[in-house]
């Protein structure tokens, strides 16, 4: 049986929880970058007037796309740093020596997750307003 087998399953796990996490952003930004799609078929079966048509497809599109691509770069950036921090923990495992934890990386992520989503954010309130 694997020394500590307990510590490297709640490792394995935790990796697997942040692989979730990133490949859900992804998909967000995927989701983001192709709703203009939505956006642009629902105008075409509303009947609304064509200057607001065009501002409309022009709206969505611009934010879909940056959006999108930052959700996506988050997302990979997320699937690295959850790759990079298994691989960390298991040889602080495996090595006898008692180490301190860090949270920056965590705290990090957590922070450019927080902040992406406000960005995501500003463009559809000022839009409601």
């Amino acid at each position: 049986m694997i020394k500590s087998y307990t510590d490297h399953a709640a490792n394995e796990r935790t990796f697997l929880a942040w692989m979730r996490t990133g490949v859900a952003i992804i998909a967000f930004g995927f989701l983001i970058d192709r709703f203009d799609l939505f956006v642009m078929t629902m105008a075409e079966a509303v009947d609304i007037k064509p200057e607001a048509h065009t501002q409309l497809e022009r709206m969505s599109r611009a934010f879909g796309l940056s959006t999108g691509v930052w959700f996506i770069l988050v997302g990979v950036f997320f699937i690295v740093a959850a790759t990079v921090r298994f691989l960390r923990t298991r040889n602080l495992l495996l090595d006898e020596e008692i180490h301190k934890t860090g949270y920056v990386m965590e705290f990090v992520l957590a922070g450019i997750l927080a902040v992406l989503i406000v960005i995501a954010s500003v463009p559809l309130l000022t839009s409601a307003l």
